[in-house]
């Protein structure tokens, strides 16, 4: 759930999206490049950053790179430096075909050698901390060949015959030139990151235009156009367009949740397409009343159900294969009750104020990556396919900027979608007052941290945002009704700007820990701004 902080803060960053912070662009949204007009097909360029990227070194076999804000590939004297690319392109949408596909890279210091190849590499595991010339994947076929200018500030890969559409793509850059290594800037880099840029072609869209009613105040942000057949998802449960719209209704109270969600939903004027819910340790889900909420054909919803498989115990121990049983039996219950009908699974949300970073505590930040991986792949060895795994960090700038906090991520093979639990006060003046971008990019020192849209923006381009928990309470003495308002105002505006946004799911609670009311109609202005979110056709999602 949440937890609340009483911290000063320093004022927000600016936030960045664009190819060169290592964002994906996407037509019809916010940094996408379109050609074509209206009601025509429209080509567009989709661009993902480099979600991993680092080099390695014959002489200096054992030595990480990772870390570096440069790429090197070449040979200087005996030492031979191979660059290594991992891009995972999300679906450019439904009916999209990809035209061209180009690798860019940008020269970084000194000349460029006259000669460069860019490979394929079939093993998409190895990540930038681990990297070294005594571990580094082996390197496949040649797709294409460079000769840059040696002044050339950037160099271009044609890799259209290997990039077709979604997927995990890895590449290796090597110099057979000798003493000219190439030196190109890496995703750590301030400007001119390694990107994959996709020409992509899209059919042509037909507008959707809500209906106001007086009961539905009409939406006063467009939203992005709604492809005539409607916005769905794929496999993984992302949509082709649009933002899956949920809830966690009833927090801290005896309300079943069930009943909670029912009532959020007539409030709010929407049925929530997730139903999130939460359990621990030996707890066995999805229970037959939340099945029940999945099976109702006039109200399609799907499940997030967010499970502390540690509870009791410590991560390290799970990770170990202590609690093998327990994943086991969960296993076999979920494949028992609820088949393969596809559900978001969150395991440990909000980590962060767990964590204990001493050696050997069992509770570090890498013994929870350990923990997640662990539980993962236990889980498809036991047969359990319709799992869609969500890790959800708690957005906390303490937790943040520690030197830990990138140890907790546990890996792009097992994480679906990256997720976030974020919160802000609606006082003005007060602690986390802000904004919707304040919610989603705060910052109390960027050099340390960018704010968390921009981190998984640029470190995991390829993955879908989910909004695990959001919500707005008000510290003010005397609540105004306005000040909640003044914040759900800012959401759709500030949403279509953040187009890796793929799930939006609000927390709802008369009562959190430290005695907030996080409900979104405990005032009249506050549920009739939040009913003009809701009715915003962007959430219109078939699953």
């Amino acid at each position: 759930m949440i937890r609340r902080h009483t911290r000063a803060l320093m004022p927000l960053a600016a936030l960045t999206i664009g190819a060169t912070a290592g964002t994906v662009s996407l037509t019809g949204m916010a940094g996408a490049e379109t050609t074509g007009t209206a009601g025509a097909a429209t080509t567009g360029i989709v661009r993902t950053g480099a979600g991993e990227d680092g080099y390695s070194s014959s002489s200096r076999p054992s030595f990480n790179f990772g870390a570096s804000d440069t790429l090197v590939a070449g040979r200087s004297g005996a030492d031979t430096m191979v660059t290594y690319l991992k891009f995972t392109v999300a679906n450019p949408g439904a009916g999209a075909t990809v035209k061209n596909a180009q690798v860019v890279l940008t020269r970084e210091s000194k000349a460029l050698p006259s000669a460069l190849s860019l490979s394929r590499v079939a093993d998409t595991t190895w990540t930038e901390k681990s990297l070294t010339a005594k571990n580094d994947p082996a390197i496949g076929a040649v797709v294409t060949n460079a000769k840059p200018k040696s002044d050339a500030a950037t160099v271009t890969f044609d890799v259209s015959t290997v990039v077709k559409g979604a997927g995990t793509y890895t590449f290796a850059v090597t110099s057979r030139v000798a003493n000219t290594p190439a030196r190109f800037r890496s995703s750590e880099a301030a400007t001119g990151k390694p990107s994959l840029n996709l020409t992509v072609a899209r059919p042509a869209a037909t507008p959707s235009k809500p209906v106001a009613t007086p009961t539905t105040p009409a939406p006063t942000t467009p939203a992005p156009t709604t492809p005539a057949g409607g916005c769905a998802v794929d496999a993984k449960l992302v949509p082709s367009c649009g933002v899956l719209w949920g809830a966690a209704a009833g927090g801290f109270s005896d309300v079943p949740r069930d009943e909670a969600l029912k009532t959020f939903e007539q409030k709010s004027r929407r049925t929530s397409t997730i139903y999130h819910t939460y359990h621990k340790g030996d707890e066995l889900f999805p229970t037959k009343n939340e099945i029940a909420m999945t099976s109702d054909p006039a109200n399609p919803r799907t499940l997030m159900l967010n499970w502390k498989v540690g509870y009791g115990t410590k991560w390290a121990n799970v990770a170990n294969g202590d609690q093998d049983a327990r994943i086991d039996r969960l296993s076999t219950y979920i494949k028992t009750n609820y088949g393969t009908k596809k559900f978001f699974m969150v395991l440990h949300h909000e980590p962060e104020n767990d964590v204990v970073a001493t050696a050997g505590s069992g509770m570090t930040a890498k013994d929870y990556a350990a923990m997640f991986r662990h539980t993962v792949l236990r889980m498809k060895a036991n047969g359990v396919t319709n799992a869609v795994f969500v890790v959800a960090y708690m957005n906390y700038e303490k937790w943040n900027n520690t030197s830990w906090w990138g140890d907790l991520y546990p890996g792009d093979d097992v994480v679906d979608w990256v997720g976030v639990d974020t919160y802000n006060n609606a006082q003005p003046g007060g602690f986390h007052t802000g904004d919707f971008n304040y919610m989603m990019n705060r910052t109390t020192d960027a050099a340390k941290f960018p704010g968390w849209y921009t981190w998984a923006t640029t470190k995991h381009p390829g993955k879908p945002i989910m909004v695990a928990e959001w919500g707005v309470y008000d510290s003010s003495a005397v609540v105004d009704g306005k000040n909640k308002a003044n914040v759900f105002a800012t959401v759709l505006p500030q949403l279509a700007k953040m187009p890796q946004i793929k799930g939006l799911v609000y927390f709802e609670t008369a009562k959190d820990q430290n005695g907030h009311d996080i409900r979104m109609d405990d005032t009249p202005e506050a549920l009739a701004a939040f009913q003009k979110i809701a009715a915003d056709p962007r959430f219109n999602v078939k699953i």
